[in-house]
């Protein structure tokens, strides 16, 4: 598996972003996917899961704010991300696993098992 992310840049507090990310490889329509970030001397956090059975999670602080999807003709998954806020600046990462606990990779994202390259997203105040 092959994950690749697109969309980061930078924006101002209350701007929007979308974030995209190819997936490369078998097992799309049972896997696990997700969204993780880290911002510079934190700890990876998890910021939303979708599971294969469509079942979707989100972190408390982006609740309201971010939307997760998929498109399952062309294997990309999506982070819509509204009303952004400086602490939302961080290192954005894909992950993907053949785990079907997506609330139990949401809140520990080192499980996941597959990862992509990560893209930036800094929001200025």
């Amino acid at each position: 598996v092959q994950l690749m992310e697109s969309g980061g840049g930078s924006v101002q507090a209350g701007e929007s972003l979308t974030l995209s990310c190819e997936y490369r490889g078998d097992s799309w329509s049972t896997s696990s996917l997700g969204w993780v970030r880290q911002a510079p001397g934190k700890e990876r956090e998890g910021v939303a899961t979708l599971g294969h059975d469509d079942t979707i999670e989100y972190a408390d602080s982006v609740k309201g704010r971010f939307t997760i999807s998929k498109d399952s003709a062309k294997n990309i998954l999506y982070l819509q991300m509204n009303n952004l806020k400086p602490e939302d600046t961080a290192k954005y990462y894909c992950a993907a696993s053949w785990k079907k606990l997506p609330y139990r990779l949401l809140v520990s994202p080192e499980q996941f098992d597959y990862w992509g390259q990560g893209t930036q997203v800094t929001v200025s105040s």
